[in-house]
């Protein structure tokens, strides 16, 4: 893969660049999942999701926690 790259998200279809070259200037850069999650998104998709994806499925991780698993 070269250092940037038009990919099309596995979950939505939308087209993102991927700067796996420049991973401070890739669009995901500074999206903090937690190691659960991860694991999640390697097991269900065979590469990078897109920005908004990334967001989304942290957002309904932590809604499931705040449901489930309340402090």
């Amino acid at each position: 893969m070269g250092p940037h790259e038009t990919k099309d998200c596995p979950r939505c279809n939308k087209p993102f660049q991927c700067k796996v070259g420049n991973i401070t200037q890739c669009h995901c850069f500074g999206i903090q999942l937690k190691s659960e999650l991860k694991i999640v998104i390697e097991q269900r998709y065979h590469d990078c999701l897109c920005a908004d994806c990334l967001k989304h499925l942290l957002q309904e991780m932590n809604l499931f926690k705040e449901n489930y698993f309340p402090k």
